[in-house]
């Protein structure tokens, strides 16, 4: 029997304590282990010592200032020891870098005795067109249990305890049954899916969707154009995704629809960030300096267009961020292309 792209979690049975290790002590990575701390023996890994011992001795991340860190949360910079604690029969791994870090990370877990392995990461690889599930695939091969924890979140909400939904996808059902009794509780809701390209797909592409919406918001487009460009955005996610092997349905879903408007519209995006100032005239440079976080939907524009050009895979709204991004197009010019296409071609 297939598994729907988004199974109700069963909330009947008690979550057993694990040893999680997250790899990567970024925003999202910090907050996701502070939201599992309390009820798991939790370990938070980053590669810069010093960041990690000036980060034990504060109580708080400089990437999520104001919100102290739990007291029973583990830091360490010990690569081998953050591995080892996750090493055991209920250890868990979850690899919170960009997608630009996973290959390197990988190969660091390469020769290592690896238990679940969960990422968070979402995007194309720079150069390969790959996703997660294919990079991992790569360099680890078949042989470790592997999913993509995904779905609409912000770093900032998940740490502060607000509640949140996100989904597993994973082509091992014992994975997907792991995580979901690992990870679901308190004030997050976690549903599996065994769609795992399609769960890819969506949290990568709703990135570059946003940047498109920013530039709209920045432009003074109105709510009109906003909810235009959010729902031709979620036809270009279907259309790759399917390409691709996903699954229709689960674009319809957290991991397609509830990521793209959250993205879209949230003013903790980053990636509406990008696009609002792009929209003020100001250099990609510049913002992404002021942003001090990574905005995937930068190298995710020209990923996907690329991609999308191998396969025909109709585009225009991705291609059109891709041209302000790396070919100099103006955002108004942008805009223009997008309202001449001849509309009859496509569904509504």
């Amino acid at each position: 029997m297939q598994v729907s792209p988004e199974n109700t979690p069963d909330t009947s049975a008690k979550a057993v304590p694990c040893k999680i290790t997250v790899l990567g002590a970024g925003a999202w990575g910090t907050a996701v282990a502070m939201a599992l701390a309390g009820r798991h023996d939790v370990l938070l890994w980053g590669r810069n010592g010093d960041a990690m011992a000036a980060m034990a001795a504060s109580g708080e991340n400089s990437y999520l200032p104001g919100f102290p860190l739990p007291p029973q949360l583990h830091i360490s910079a010990d690569f081998d020891a953050a591995v080892a604690h996750a090493s055991g029969e209920r250890g868990l791994l979850i690899a919170a870098c960009p997608v630009a870090g996973l290959r390197p990370l990988l190969l660091q877990l390469k020769d290592k005795a690896i238990p679940n392995l969960v990422w968070l990461c979402k995007g194309f690889e720079g150069g390969t067109g790959l996703l997660p599930h294919q990079i991992v695939r790569e360099v680890l091969g078949d042989t470790v249990a592997g999913g993509a924890l995904s779905g609409p979140s912000f770093a900032q909400e998940v740490a502060r305890g607000l509640p949140c939904a996100l989904t597993i996808a994973s082509h091992s059902a014992a994975l997907r049954g792991a995580v979901v009794s690992a990870l679901h509780g308190g004030t997050i809701r976690v549903y599996a899916s065994e769609d795992l390209v399609g769960v890819e797909v969506g949290g990568a592409v709703k990135n570059v969707l946003a940047i498109a919406t920013g530039v709209a918001d920045g432009l003074g487009l109105g709510l009109n154009a906003r909810a235009a460009l959010i729902t031709r955005g979620l036809a270009e996610i279907t259309r790759l995704g399917t390409a691709l092997g996903g699954q229709t349905e689960t674009f319809m879903g957290l991991t397609g629809m509830g990521d793209l408007i959250l993205t879209c519209t949230g003013d903790l995006s980053r990636n509406r960030r990008v696009g609002l100032g792009l929209a003020q005239g100001k250099a990609l440079a510049t913002i992404v300096a002021e942003l001090g976080h990574v905005a995937e939907g930068v190298p995710c524009a020209k990923a996907v267009r690329e991609l999308a050009r191998r396969m025909g895979v109709d585009m225009p709204i991705t291609n059109a961020v891709a041209g302000v991004l790396f070919d100099g197009d103006l955002p108004h010019v942008m805009v223009q292309q997008l309202l001449s296409r001849d509309p009859r071609a496509e569904a509504a």
